[in-house]
């Protein structure tokens, strides 16, 4: 461990402790891991579509995987630092170590543009289009979401789930010339529609925390029995984006059309049943498992 002493402006010294745990926290890893498993599963996908051999290409799978690593890293980064005031206020986030002072905010944010660029840098090695997409990823969840509509509007949601859809596409366009392909639609399609049920799942388990800290969430705004109706008239449309996985696998298609229909149904069976955070709770871990078994069936099926 590495003990520093950082001064912010004209404030009091602040005590800046490094450490593997804090550098986590930093970069948010939870996040970095999801997207890691999505941008892998794309790549997947694309090599089998593409009949390309996995040991061929692993200068590319490397450079995809720790290229996509530093930018949701960097970008996880700097969005700690912008939203420190927030962060203050909400019982989930008030932990982190840019609001608890353990290490210098700056320090977040040089990071994360260090982070960021080398990260671009990789991506680049592999295509100009691979770090376009990774460039546009970041930017989606700096400037849109987190310096925008994240304080203003309940539509913060749709915007981050953009920036959010993107992990799977790094790791398409890393291997595949097509941009635009059935498959590359439907990893896109998967990740931007099971956000807004997750994100709202989780707003409504952490209400309180939102209000507190002045954050536009649906169910902050709306309340919560339209963000129960939203969540379901997401899921119906998920539903239906199962079946552009049909020309790849009908194993993932009806995976997916089934794991969607049982979260559907869950939800409007608890309705009207369930306490409000019950309900939440329950959503928030279907939409886990949903993703995880989705992104893993995908992998398998692509190296079968």
């Amino acid at each position: 461990m590495k003990n520093t002493e950082a001064v912010i402006g004209d404030s009091l010294p602040i005590k800046t402790y490094l450490s593997w745990s804090v550098l986590k926290a930093i970069v948010k890893d939870g996040i970095v891991k999801s997207n890691l498993l999505g941008m892998f599963a794309g790549l997947s996908v694309a090599l089998s579509i593409h009949n390309l051999s996995f040991i061929d290409n692993i200068l590319t799978v490397l450079l995809a995987l720790f290229g996509t690593a530093f930018v949701v890293g960097g970008a996880g980064a700097i969005n700690n630092y912008y939203d420190r005031d927030i962060d203050a206020h909400m019982k989930r986030t008030m932990v982190r170590p840019t609001v608890t002072g353990s290490v210098n905010p700056i320090f977040a944010l040089w990071l994360g543009i260090v982070l960021a660029i080398v990260g671009i840098a990789l991506l680049l090695l592999i295509s100009g289009i691979t770090a376009f997409v990774g460039f546009l990823g970041l930017f989606l969840y700096l400037v849109p979401y987190t310096m925008w509509t994240k304080r203003k509007t309940i539509y913060n949601t749709e915007v981050g789930s953009l920036s959010g859809a993107i992990a799977p596409l790094i790791g398409w366009v890393a291997i595949s010339p097509e941009v635009i392909h059935p498959i590359s639609i439907g990893l896109f399609m998967l990740m931007f529609l099971w956000q807004p049920p997750h994100f709202y799942a989780i707003a409504i388990r952490r209400l309180e925390d939102y209000k507190n800290a002045g954050v536009p969430m649906l169910p902050v705004v709306k309340g919560i029995h339209r963000t129960k109706v939203q969540t379901i008239v997401y899921l119906v449309i998920l539903l239906a984006s199962s079946f552009l996985f049909l020309s790849f696998s009908k194993v993932v298609a009806f995976t997916m059309f089934g794991l969607t229909l049982a979260w559907m149904l869950a939800g409007i069976i608890g309705f009207r049943k369930m306490e409000d955070y019950k309900w939440g709770t329950m959503m928030f871990v279907f939409s886990l498992n949903h993703l995880t078994i989705l992104f893993s069936l995908l992998i398998i099926v692509s190296f079968i």
